[in-house]
C-alpha cells in the first residue's frame, strides 16, 4: 500500500480531474496523498474516502449531510438566508462578486447548511460547512444560521452535531464576522445550560476563528483521521514564537495525544459513532 502522507498545508488540492486519451475528463481523479489515479464513481460510492490509502478528501455541506443523515429526514432550516456587503469591501474584486462566484460555484446560498433529521433513527439538530464557499469562511450569514440551529437545539431539546471544514472568520466581513465567534459561544453556553449535547465533527482543514470559537467547544469532540486543525498556518506560528514545530502538529493524531479532541472516527464510522454517543448521554 502506498506510504500515507499529509499534503503540507491545509489549502493543497483535494480532488484532480484526471485527462486520458478518449476517456471524458472527470470520470478519473488523483488522490492527493498516494497520487493514484483512481475511478472517480469509486470515490464517490466510498464516502469520497480514498480506496487505495483512505486518506478523507473534503465534501460539501450537502454532501456530508446526506452522509450523516437517515434518507429523506433532512428538514432544512433558514435556507433563504444570504450575505450580504455591508462594508462595500474590495480587495482584488468587490466581495459581492465574490458573493455571486461562491454562490454559482457551490448552488448554496452561503457556506453553512443546517437542518433537523435522523441518525440511526436519534432526532437531532445539525450543520455543516462547506469549504467550496469561500473556503468555509465564518460570516455573518454562517454565525446567524448556526446560532439558530443551536436555538432550535435548545427549545427542542435535541442533540446538535456541528460538521466544521472552514478557513477561519471572513476577513471581506471583518468585525461582523468576528462578532459571530461571541454570538455562538453565547448560544453554545445556554444551550449547555439546558442540558444540551454537542457534538463536534472536526474534518479537514478546521482554522482561525471557527477553530477559536465553536468548533472546539463540544461535549464531544470529533476529528476524521489526518485532518489538519488549529488556530493560525504553521509559518505563522513559528514566525511568532521562533522555534521549530514538531512535525504534524496541527493533524488530528498529534491534536488527540495532546488531549485536544477526544477521539478520531473514519468517515465510515461516523454515524455509528454519533448514535451511540447520543444513546450514552441519554439524549
Amino acid at each position: 500500500m502506498p506510504e500515507k502522507t499529509m499534503p503540507r498545508t491545509w489549502d493543497d488540492v483535494q480532488t484532480v480531474s484526471q485527462s486520458k486519451k478518449g476517456v471524458p475528463e472527470g470520470l478519473w481523479m488523483k488522490c492527493p496523498v498516494c497520487e493514484e489515479t483512481i475511478f472517480r464513481k469509486a470515490v464517490e460510492a466510498n464516502l469520497w474516502v480514498c480506496p487505495k490509502c483512505e486518506h478523507h478528501l473534503r465534501v460539501s455541506g450537502p454532501i456530508r449531510i446526506d452522509q450523516l443523515l437517515d434518507p429523506g429526514t433532512f428538514e432544512p432550516m433558514n435556507e433563504e438566508m444570504a450575505p450580504r456587503d455591508p462594508l462595500e469591501f474590495t480587495d482584488l474584486k468587490p466581495y459581492v462578486k465574490r458573493i455571486e462566484q461562491a454562490q454559482g460555484k457551490s448552488g448554496q446560498n452561503d457556506g453553512l447548511q443546517t437542518g433537523a433529521g435522523f441518525i440511526k433513527g436519534r432526532k437531532l439538530v445539525v450543520a455543516a460547512m462547506d469549504f467550496n464557499f469561500l473556503g468555509g469562511s465564518m460570516g455573518s450569514v454562517v454565525g446567524e444560521k448556526l446560532a439558530c440551529a443551536i436555538e432550535e437545539a435548545t427549545d427542542r431539546d435535541l442533540p446538535l452535531v456541528v460538521v466544521s471544514c472552514s478557513g477561519g472568520a471572513r476577513m471581506q466581513e471583518s468585525g461582523y464576522s468576528l462578532m459571530q465567534m461571541a454570538k455562538t459561544s453565547a448560544a453554545l453556553a445556554r444551550f449547555d445550560d439546558e442540558g444540551g449535547l454537542f457534538i463536534s465533527v472536526l474534518s479537514d482543514p478546521t482554522f482561525g476563528g471557527v477553530t477559536a470559537s465553536f468548533a472546539m467547544l463540544g461535549d464531544v469532540i470529533i476529528a476524521e483521521p489526518r485532518a489538519l486543525i488549529g488556530f493560525a498556518g504553521p509559518r505563522v506560528i513559528k514566525q511568532t514564537i521562533r522555534q521549530d514545530l514538531p512535525e504534524g502538529f496541527q493533524t488530528s493524531e498529534f491534536l488527540l495525544e495532546s488531549g485536544f479532541i477526544d477521539r478520531i472516527v473514519h468517515r465510515h464510522e461516523l454515524r455509528n459513532e454519533i448514535g451511540r454517543i447520543i444513546d450514552y448521554a441519554g439524549k
